[in-house]
């Protein structure tokens, strides 16, 4: 039963396997802005909204329309470094999209809405591969809406505030050897809210700084279904009513912790502009998660129907820096570079979620077509393969990774 517990209860990883896409963290918000490192301070149309809430009051048009989306593949190998065993995945391409609308009915005021899917992929191994008890497969979605408005305290400052909704999904199989069977775990309702708060300046014509929060959303999962696929004859042992299917039901809080974002953008020349951004991520706040289970008896409290699970996650820093050349008047060349941290060290690798520091070198193009903007982007990443020296889950050996995106972005700046 001790073992059985430990194959349950990796099922209180799910928290982060909805913070992680594609088992390290995407950012793929807005094709113009991955182009450029995914960099926070352009103001240009409608897809800043996602970034700042403040920087819609310096759109350049009373109503802006933006939308995009991207392909993002990756691939993650695991070796067993004694035996050599090897396995990577083969998990689908990812879709990520965005869109954002923004309207100025005064000069001081601007409202928005910013439609956005930043967590979402599918990860998928074989299912016999050697860590199948952790997972073999987990679809991923997480959709943000944002309503927001900026006020314009100057003509060169903006303060802007967003209301978050989120809505994720869950769908994650992995074998239970032991009981000659399998786990599916899914939840299709997890739902949650939060904020967003901005402030937006230019001080001069060839500066833009901006520096935004987005708060902690806590998923709430209160209608998760674990479907255990083994023989009726073992529901009693695992606290199943013999009538139950195999079906049980559990909750959860999943917290999506807290960003701060301080991006500026300078124009060298009038047709040249340096980008850089820093985001830091609190992930250390999220250090345990607590999942309540209707009948199941696989916890590790008094309550045998609760798990309380160490999740041991640390702080994150992101440095971006991104650039842009106007070619023509119409035409705009973008390279970016950046690099960001895994949340977690060695000891608290996980398959399901892997995750590794990653740079990641970005380029793209923009052309203008009078009010319409198109824009094209795509990057490539370069995980740091790392050890994995799980000692909970008995899982040692070695991780790499690599993955590819690319973005197409529409923008209308109608008047």
């Amino acid at each position: 039963m001790n073992h059985m517990k430990k194959i349950v209860l990796s099922m209180a990883l799910l928290a982060g396997a909805l913070v992680y896409a594609g088992g390290f963290r995407v950012s793929l918000q807005g094709v113009k802005q991955l182009a450029m490192a995914h960099t926070s301070a352009h103001a240009e149309d409608a897809s800043v909204a996602f970034f700042n809430p403040a920087g819609i009051s310096f759109i350049p048009a009373k109503l802006s329309i933006a939308a995009g989306g991207f392909g993002a593949k990756s691939e993650v190998e695991y070796q067993n470094v004694t035996s050599l065993y090897s396995a990577k995945t083969s998990s689908p391409m990812g879709t990520p999209l965005y869109a954002a609308i923004t309207y100025r009915p005064v000069d001081r005021l601007t409202l928005g809405f910013s439609f956005s899917t930043p967590f979402g992929s599918t990860i998928e191994w074989d299912k016999n591969w050697a860590g199948k008890e952790m997972v073999q497969r987990m679809e991923l979605k997480g959709f943000y809406f944002q309503p927001m408005f900026a006020i314009k305290l100057a003509d060169w400052v903006s303060v802007g505030a967003s209301f978050i909704y989120a809505k994720g999904l869950v769908d994650w199989d992995k074998s239970i050897t032991q009981l000659n069977g399998s786990l599916n775990l899914n939840d299709t309702e997890a739902h949650g809210h939060g904020y967003g708060l901005g402030v937006y300046l230019r001080p001069t014509s060839n500066l833009d700084v901006s520096v935004a929060y987005r708060s902690k959303v806590d998923m709430e999962a209160t209608k998760g279904k674990a479907t255990f696929n083994v023989s009726p004859a073992l529901y009693a042992g695992i606290g199943l009513p013999s009538n139950s299917g195999g079906v049980d039901g559990f909750k959860a809080t999943l917290p999506l912790v807290e960003e701060y974002t301080v991006g500026l953008t300078y124009k060298v020349t009038p047709k040249w502009s340096v980008s850089g951004d820093f985001n830091y991520t609190g992930w250390s706040k999220y250090d345990k998660l607590t999942l309540d289970f209707n009948h199941a008896l696989v916890g590790n409290q008094t309550d045998k129907t609760v798990s309380v699970v160490p999740k041991n996650f640390k702080d994150t820093k992101t440095y971006r820096i991104g650039t842009q050349y106007m070619v023509l008047p119409y035409l705009a060349a973008r390279l970016g570079y950046y690099y960001d941290e895994s949340p977690y060290d060695d000891a608290n690798f996980i398959p399901e979620t892997p995750s590794f520091n990653t740079s990641v070198v970005t380029a793209g193009l923009g052309f203008k077509f009078g009010r319409m903007g198109v824009d094209l982007a795509g990057g490539l990443a370069f995980p740091q393969a790392r050890n994995i020296e799980n000692a909970y889950y008995n899982f040692y050996g070695q991780a790499k990774a690599k993955a590819l995106y690319f973005g197409l972005g529409l923008s209308y700046n109608a008047f």
